[in-house]
């Protein structure tokens, strides 16, 4: 059997709580916050980001266990196929991974292109549909160059990045917090609490969002194959990551909607600039909006460094195409898997922003998110060793796996809809490469 031991071992501790925060942060919050007000009609969206962070809490601590276990580059393909081993299911789960993958991979990584594009506009009023588009492709092209290096040179800019996202974050929760109005973040419509179906709809949207912006605690895991002492630093690397920017998302949009009135907030498109223009005026939303951008590229960045290692590692057991297995011939990273990927991240950056959060989610929500929870109990049974144990198994799994059904069965006909589709295309395509095994 093939393995990822030629890959090197060069990210440690900081470098990885710097990919995972990149790609958590990102642009997200900066154009999500007004949609998370309207899903449930006013500031109780809070609940929202709360139940969010238990839930990305939890499922980290299951992707700690399982990256320890198997400390490889794959993240989620190599814990589908190593959990089920020997079964039915140890062939078509690996391969439904990829198969969402391929598409849900650089759905993610598009958003953070779009998130761009649609704040550059702060500075290009005029800018045109198409304008906007070729800024998405050009921020894909931009992270592919940079990319197309040694992997050592990639942690440390990663870190720069990082630095550059936490400066943006801190600087809308210092001001907002220096310029707290409790009176607008605790201005509640009436009935904002009262249990209904209404209620629950608004509340898993709320927390379709809010995951959304936390997708990317995990994102160490797709390049274990190159962090060292995975075992110690992979799990530590979730879990400061999912404390410290919960701890920021709160802050920062607390302090946003003290200062923007949440029936105001709700209607804008550059939250963020416009925040920081009515406290300081328009030069200070300027270098805002800088910053802003920096944080939307560090996201497109880590996301494509972690995403391009997945199809490379299924290449390497056989799985999917050889040529995705080839190493840069002297710098030793997965050039073609990174080409690829990138190219398909290119071309999802020029659908609209909604369409691509709610394809990437609905398509991965089943398979991976699901799927690698029943991969963890299975381990459990399986007698691999497990370096790394979350406190109180498996109470922290089941709440995972509530909190992914309530969010997939909240999401709407139309995009659950999606989801399934795109797993049953999937089961027919394994079923026809068994019959006939691709070149």
């Amino acid at each position: 059997m093939k393995s990822d031991q030629q890959l090197i071992r060069g990210l440690g501790l900081l470098e990885s709580i710097a990919l995972n925060m990149s790609n958590m942060v990102g642009v997200g919050p900066f154009i999500t916050i007004p949609l998370m007000i309207a899903a449930m009609g006013g500031p109780q969206c809070m609940l929202g980001w709360v139940l969010g962070a238990v839930l990305a809490l939890c499922d980290g601590l299951v992707w700690s266990e399982l990256s320890a276990a198997l400390p490889r580059t794959g993240g989620t393909y190599i814990y589908l196929r190593e959990a089920f081993r020997g079964t039915r299911l140890g062939g078509i789960l690996p391969f439904l991974f990829i198969w969402q993958f391929i598409l849900s991979g650089p759905l993610e990584i598009a958003s953070g292109c779009i998130g761009f594009s649609q704040y550059a506009g702060y500075f290009w009023r005029g800018m045109s549909l198409s304008q906007g588009r070729m800024i998405s492709a050009a921020v894909g092209i931009l992270a592919i160059v940079l990319l197309y290096r040694h992997v050592t040179m990639v942690g440390r800019l990663a870190v720069v990045l990082w630095i550059g996202m936490l400066a943006t974050v801190l600087c809308v929760m210092v001001s907002g917090l220096a310029n707290f109005h409790p009176q607008l973040v605790f201005d509640f419509p009436p009935g904002a609490f009262r249990f209904s179906t209404g209620f629950l709809a608004g509340l898993g949207s709320a927390m379709l969002i809010a995951m959304y912006d936390f997708m990317g605690y995990y994102d160490i895991c797709y390049v274990a194959g190159e962090v060292r002492d995975p075992a110690r630093v992979i799990p530590r690397a979730i879990v400061w990551s999912v404390i410290a920017v919960a701890a920021l998302y709160a802050l920062a949009n607390l302090g946003i909607i003290s200062v923007v009135p949440w029936r105001e907030a709700m209607q804008s498109k550059f939250i963020a600039s416009e925040f920081m223009e009515r406290l300081y005026g328009p030069l200070a939303a300027s270098g805002l909006t800088l910053l802003v951008l920096w944080t939307a590229f560090a996201s497109v960045f880590a996301l494509l460094l972690g995403y391009s290692r997945i199809p490379y590692a299924a290449a390497l057991q056989g799985d999917f195409f050889p040529v995705f297995a080839r190493l840069h011939p002297t710098a030793n990273f997965p050039h073609v898997s990174l080409l690829v990927m990138g190219g398909i991240s290119i071309i999802c950056s020029l659908f609209t922003l909604d369409a691509v959060i709610s394809a990437l989610l609905t398509s991965r929500i089943l398979i991976q998110f699901i799927g690698q929870i029943a991969a963890l109990h299975a381990i459990h049974k399986s007698g691999i060793e497990l370096p790394f144990r979350m406190k109180l198994y498996p109470l922290p799994s089941i709440i995972a796996l509530a909190g992914w059904t309530y969010i997939f069965a909240t999401s709407g006909w139309n995009f659950a809809g999606f989801g399934l589709a795109s797993l049953a295309g999937g089961a027919l395509v394994y079923w026809w490469w068994k019959r006939k095994p691709l070149a």
